[in-house]
């Protein structure tokens, strides 16, 4: 349901857009790039509220499917969306702390990680000259997917936002981009057996290439 309205809000954005003299194109794209990542994980416990921090740095290849709407004016309007996650980070530990009950043990092995799902991305090229150049402006949504392995709590998903900015070429289908991307920070608390609470930021840099039918 997340992406229906997803694509559904999009869309709303290309028919917002619509005039006489347009045209419509899809395709697709190849993408790599550096995704770049920090976090902290946070103790909710009485007895225990230290934090742990760590970040990450992961080199990328995907690609996604598109539509854009060419207007009148020279300005494009796309949706795309990545098919594959991309990942965030993962980690593993393992805790040997004692307790003075051996039912409260915090002992074991304990690992996350966390990917981008379901990217989707409403932008805009703005033309910049008549050789083809142009400005990228858009908006991200996406979900944050968390998978772990904890002896007595699990952590959720986050839906998030981000935005992107760029430089990109054109000739003829071919496009060529390279755009910088924030994500909001991303907060997930534990539930079932804990209350830690782990808050992330992410930003990437990538390299587009784009094929239009």
């Amino acid at each position: 349901m997340k992406n229906i309205i997803r694509i559904i809000m999009c869309s709303s954005l290309l028919l917002w857009a619509t005039s006489a003299k347009a045209e419509w194109q899809y395709g697709v794209s190849l993408m790599g790039g550096n995704l770049s990542s920090s976090g902290t994980e946070t103790e909710g416990s009485a007895a225990d509220t230290s934090t742990r921090s760590k970040s990450f740095d992961e080199i990328f290849f995907g690609g996604d499917i598109y539509v854009d709407y060419i207007s009148g004016n020279g300005i494009t309007y796309g949706v795309s969306y990545v098919p594959v996650d991309l990942e965030l980070g993962s980690g593993k530990r393992t805790d040997s702390a004692g307790g003075d009950i051996p039912g409260e043990a915090d002992t074991g092995t304990r690992s996350a990680s966390a990917d981008v799902s379901d990217l989707i991305t409403a932008y805009a090229n703005i033309p910049m000259g008549g050789a083809g150049y142009y400005a990228l402006l858009g908006v991200h949504m996406a979900t944050i997917s968390t998978t772990e392995t904890l002896p007595n709590s699990t952590y959720g998903d986050d839906d998030i936002f981000g935005y992107q900015i760029g430089f990109g070429a054109k000739a003829g289908n071919i496009k060529t981009e390279i755009f910088y991307s924030d994500f909001e920070d991303i907060s997930i608390s534990g539930s079932g057996g804990n209350s830690n609470k782990v808050t992330a930021d992410a930003d990437a840099l990538t390299l587009r290439f784009a094929y239009g039918f």
